[in-house]
């Protein structure tokens, strides 16, 4: 295995622990209309951007609803949970080792700027990431699952994705990166995207991680027997 040309991350699960605090968050404002969101709902809403997954629980609220309606009485809810956002194990060593490696980096999110400035604001290193596809992206057409994330990612980094080591933690963020050609690193330490993604398990782009550490060692130790 050959050292890769840059890796891309995702931010929520990845980088930052947030994926709870973001589910706390759209299970409390579906219950403002008398709707409970169920695990399965939750993990369908993982990876996709904020307004894709309004108009998803709209669609499964039991209280008519519009989504501008849902999204007021979601933002103030998100914002208080996701000021509080702490870093997920390894992800400052790994993001301080390609800086100092010289390794191109770009974040991959379908949060939108002023989310991401919310959630990263206490964590100095993540102005190290200055490569940025946000789920606002005024370049961006589609979100996950659809592979343009990762492809407007690779372009702005004068790259191919073919080439590209994608980090992620949920089924629409693998199944975007895998469409984009990017060999995906899936943080799934309880195996859960594992089982939702049985039927491409056999992709040899695909490895299944415990720990952001797994993606560091890889790296450092393919370095050392390049040097």
């Amino acid at each position: 295995m050959d050292l890769p040309k840059a890796c891309l991350f995702d931010l929520d699960g990845v980088l930052l622990d947030t994926e709870k605090l973001h589910s706390a968050a759209w299970s409390k404002a579906a219950a403002s209309y008398e709707t409970e969101l169920s695990e399965d709902q939750l993990r369908l809403l993982k990876g996709r951007r904020r307004l894709e997954c309004a108009e998803q629980i709209v669609k499964w609220s039991k209280k008519p609803i519009t989504v501008n309606e849902f999204l007021k009485c979601h933002s103030p809810i998100s914002k208080a949970l996701l000021s509080n956002a702490k870093e997920m194990a390894g992800a400052r060593k790994l993001i301080e080792w390609c800086y100092l490696n010289k390794m191109p980096m770009a974040l991959v999110t379908s949060s939108t700027e002023n989310s991401v400035k919310l959630k990263t604001n206490v964590h100095y290193w993540f102005k190290l990431i200055e490569t940025r596809v946000l789920g606002d992206d005024k370049e961006l057409n589609n979100g996950k699952p659809k592979p343009d994330p990762y492809l407007l990612a690779a372009k702005k980094l004068n790259t191919s994705p073919d080439f590209c080591w994608a980090i992620e933690d949920s089924t629409s963020g693998v199944k975007s990166a895998l469409a984009a050609g990017c060999n995906v690193w899936v943080l799934d330490p309880t195996q859960k995207v594992r089982i939702d993604l049985q039927a491409i398990q056999s992709n040899q782009k695909i490895r299944y991680i415990f720990e952001l550490k797994q993606v560091l060692d890889k790296l450092r130790g393919i370095s050392s027997r390049k040097n």
